[in-house]
């Protein structure tokens, strides 16, 4: 592809092509052509290793090495061949099956039993496992991708673990944390959500025109389908889904399209949360050389990463619904309208990889400004009235909440301030001192300590 590419619509092919490459590739229409004469050719070979298949006999080594370099050594040569016989029969999965019949005609052997090829099969047989194989090449590069984030926010965490930071509840000062507990907050609730991804079964039917194998018993009848079949999936890496129509139903879709739109959710709320603490001035953004904030005010750096980050995250988000719901439904036996719908999956990988892309540039951006930190921890010292009527409540003070609120809430309060109203508790002296010693900074719970869990 040219390195800028002017004259398409989709961004994903365009101007963010550059950050989701890999996607493009697997999800593209060579792509799609070359899984579905892998899955032709492997049927091919299959039936010819079974041996209750009289009508076919099993292929040497060496035919079945040169059955396999017809997918192996795809081209988009080849590919534009099989567009050129669509042309012809308007539907794109027997223009594959008349490719292959034209590609072992000097295989003598092959080329002798070639109606054997697509046998039994419907062409959403070759399809939907074409798409498993597609998506499970997909959500590797995406797992990938989502275990470098988590690894970078976590090395963050664990850097800034002893940062205590004033922490904001409906955007006011409250107890505060560490910068790097906030942090791991994410990281744990992303691993969690990468494991479940990793857990989706990816799912192929091949049981015929309306799932009932009937095209394969009536023509084998000697053959147990549903066990073979099972295995003839298993060995391209996919389950077998044992109940479908026409179609695989496209549920492990569904909970594909969930578990991205979950993760993503949740590093929405990372963007917006790291969004604003580079507008709080607790993290300064590099100046790197030669790049511009605002066409008109030369002093901005703004956070554009993670805005990035939080549209293509939105923007796969839209879809992963829409698929989800649009998927898992299908008119009596089978319609067509999931067909058109499948070709667009690669955009949920395409907008997901594009946002963590994004994140990652900008967490390399990040330094952390612990002046300002400091300066709204140490200037809050009206949090501790929560520890301090803890205390109280322990001792059985009456009204213990109501009498801290009546001098914090609302109210600037310093340290003098604190002081005076610990020494007024009727508690203990021990519970005072302790108290006393208590500042904002140190007031961070288990903090530091959850960060090394």
């Amino acid at each position: 592809m040219k390195k800028y590419n002017l004259n398409i619509s989709a961004p994903t092919d365009g101007r963010y092509s550059s950050l989701c490459s890999e996607i493009n590739s697997i999800f593209s229409e060579h792509s799609l052509i070359k899984n579905r004469v892998k899955i032709e050719i492997e049927w091919f070979i299959f039936l010819s290793n079974l041996n209750k298949i009289k009508s076919l006999p099993k292929f040497s080594v060496n035919q079945t090495k040169k059955l396999r370099s017809i997918y192996i050594d795809f081209n988009e040569n080849d590919s534009m061949r099989v567009k050129k016989i669509e042309e012809t029969t308007k539907h794109d999965v027997k223009a594959v099956e008349y490719f292959i019949k034209e590609k072992i005609k000097n295989f003598k052997l092959a080329d002798k039993y070639k109606e054997h090829i697509h046998i039994c099969c419907t062409s959403e047989d070759i399809n939907n496992v074409a798409y498993a194989l597609m998506l499970k090449d997909a959500r590797k590069i995406l797992l990938n991708e989502a275990d470098t984030l988590q690894r970078k926010i976590k090395s963050l965490g664990k850097k800034y673990k002893k940062v205590p930071m004033l922490s904001h509840t409906h955007g006011q000062p409250a107890s505060p944390s560490t910068m790097g507990k906030e942090l791991i907050n994410f990281q744990k609730r992303i691993v969690l959500q990468i494991d479940c991804l990793k857990k989706i079964n990816i799912k192929g039917k091949f049981n015929g025109a309306t799932g009932n194998y009937s095209a394969h018993q009536i023509t084998y009848p000697e053959i147990d389908w549903p066990n073979n079949i099972k295995r003839y999936l298993k060995n391209l890496g996919v389950d077998m889904n044992s109940h479908t129509t026409q179609i695989e139903p496209h549920d492990y879709i569904a909970d594909l399209c969930f578990k991205i739109n979950h993760m993503n959710s949740i590093l929405i709320g990372f963007s917006q949360d790291i969004w604003s603490y580079i507008s709080k001035n607790y993290f300064n953004q590099k100046n790197i050389p030669g790049e511009i904030g605002s066409s008109t005010m030369p002093h901005k750096i703004n956070p554009i990463n993670f805005e990035n980050a939080e549209g293509n995250l939105g923007m796969c988000n839209a879809l992963t619904q829409f698929f989800a719901n649009k998927l898992t439904i299908s008119r009596l036996q089978r319609d067509l309208s999931d067909s058109t719908v499948l070709r667009n999956l690669g955009l949920i990988f395409a907008y997901s990889l594009i946002a963590y892309k994004n994140i990652l540039i900008g967490l390399n951006k990040l330094d952390i400004n612990k002046v300002k930190i400091n300066e709204d921890i140490d200037n809050s010292w009206e949090i501790l009235a929560e520890p301090i009527q803890m205390v109280a409540r322990k001792y059985n003070i009456s009204n213990s909440y109501e009498y801290l609120k009546k001098y914090t809430r609302g109210k600037k309060v310093d340290a003098d301030i604190i002081l005076k109203i610990i020494k007024s508790l009727d508690i203990p002296k021990k519970e005072k001192d302790k108290l006393a010693k208590l500042t904002p900074r140190k007031y961070i719970g288990y903090a530091i300590k959850l960060c090394n869990e």
